[in-house]
Formats: C-alpha cells, sequence, structure tokens
C-alpha cells in the first residue's frame, strides 16, 4: 500500500524512528530521527535526512564524511510510528568507521553461533576498504602508501593493477592457496584505488554484473 508523509504518526515532539538498512545485505546500519520536513527531504532528495536531537538541527548523512546514502525505498510499519530506510550506502554508516552503528556485542551467555559475531562479508569488507581509500585520496595522510599511490597518479596506479593481476595468475599457476588469497586480496586493492581514481562507485559495478546475469542468452553464471 503507498502511503505518504501525512499518514506517518509522529511523536509529541514531531520526530519518527527511522531504522536505515542496506538495501543489499538487509544489515542494519543505523537508527536515527526524522520529522516531517527531514522525511520530505529525503524523499525529494533520494538520499536520507534526519533531525538531530541534541544539536536541535537537520542533519544529511555524509555531508561531512562524504558517506552519503542513496535512498532505494522508504517503509512505514503498520502502526504508522517507525519508518525503514532502505539505502545503498557510500560507506560506512558509523562515524567509528564502521560499516554499521550496530558493531558492540553485549555479553548475554549466547553461544557465538546464536550471537551476531559473525565473520564480515566481502561485500562490507570492500565497501569499508572503499570509503577508507575515498578518505586517504581526500585527506592525503603523510606515511601512506595510499597516499602515495594517488599522488603519483593514475599511470603508477594503473602499473600496480597490471603487476598485481600477473602475480595473481602466476599465484594460481603454482597451485599456492595461500599465495592466492594474498595477491587476489592486493589485486582487489589496487582496484579499488583505481575505481576511486576514475570516480566509480562500487555499486556500479554490482548493477553491472546484475544486469549481465539477468539478461537473456548472455547469462555468464
Amino acid at each position: 500500500m503507498k502511503m505518504s508523509v501525512a499518514d506517518v504518526k509522529f511523536d509529541e515532539r514531531g520526530l519518527v524512528p527511522a531504522v536505515v538498512q542496506d538495501a543489499r545485505t538487509h544489515r542494519v546500519l543505523m537508527l536515527a530521527y526524522m520529522n516531517a520536513d527531514s522525511l520530505e527531504r529525503t524523499l525529494e532528495t533520494r538520499e536520507t535526512w534526519f533531525w538531530s536531537r541534541s544539536r536541535a538541527e537537520l542533519w544529511h548523512k555524509g555531508e561531512t564524511s562524504g558517506h552519503a546514502q542513496s535512498v532505494v525505498n522508504v517503509l512505514l510499519d503498520c502502526d504508522g510510528d517507525a519508518l525503514t530506510v532502505l539505502v545503498h550506502p557510500n560507506g560506512p554508516a558509523c562515524h567509528t568507521g564502521q560499516t554499521s552503528c550496530f558493531h558492540n556485542v553485549i555479553e548475554t551467555g549466547m553461544t557465538a553461533e546464536a550471537g551476531d559475531d559473525r565473520p564480515q562479508e566481502l561485500g562490507e569488507t570492500l565497501s569499508t576498504l572503499y570509503s577508507v581509500v575515498q578518505t586517504r585520496k581526500r585527506h592525503r595522510p603523510q606515511g601512506s602508501y595510499t597516499t602515495y599511490l594517488f599522488d603519483q597518479g593514475l599511470d603508477k596506479i594503473l602499473k600496480k593493477v597490471g603487476e598485481e593481476s600477473s602475480e595473481t595468475i602466476i599465484a594460481a599457476k603454482n597451485g599456492d592457496r595461500d599465495a592466492v588469497v594474498k595477491e587476489c586480496s592486493d589485486l582487489l586493492y589496487h582496484l579499488i584505488v583505481l575505481l576511486v581514481e576514475c570516480g566509480l562507485r562500487l555499486e556500479e559495478i554490482s548493477d553491472e554484473l546484475v544486469s549481465r546475469r539477468k539478461e537473456d542468452g548472455t547469462q555468464q553464471c
């Protein structure tokens, strides 16, 4: 059922809780609050806007960090007093650099299998790495290898991608599993540096792979 801002039941302060969730992995990224103005801006701009209860002002996610959230859909619960915002995150949601604000485990006596202490998925790892590389390019901290690559420019980055590709091939040819893991990791890192240098997002790669899977007669997997 299609709803509107008028259907939202804001509390006595004019706020409604908004759970932000990754549209692809369905992981909960953060909890924030919206008022009517921030919800309307979210719907209009297709990026998340919230109301800061501590500062008593509107804030645009990613305005200072660059980690904006592209909105896919906004869902209103059955009671009309809570929102779920499905997004494609451009970097970590948490100010600590973590993918999700919900990363602290409360000891409850549950076994590890029953808890949420799970290994980070590759997509989350790449997203976090992409954000770190973006930050390195923006601030250029001294002593950082990533800073060195950006300072050297595109030709140097392309050379490293070529070198890591060759080393990955050699490791696979030699049947060295550990070496393949390490060389693939190096290759993925340098590919992300290349994407950032070219102004490309991980979502663009993901969308391309998905479109290939859906194309009739040209499926690659």
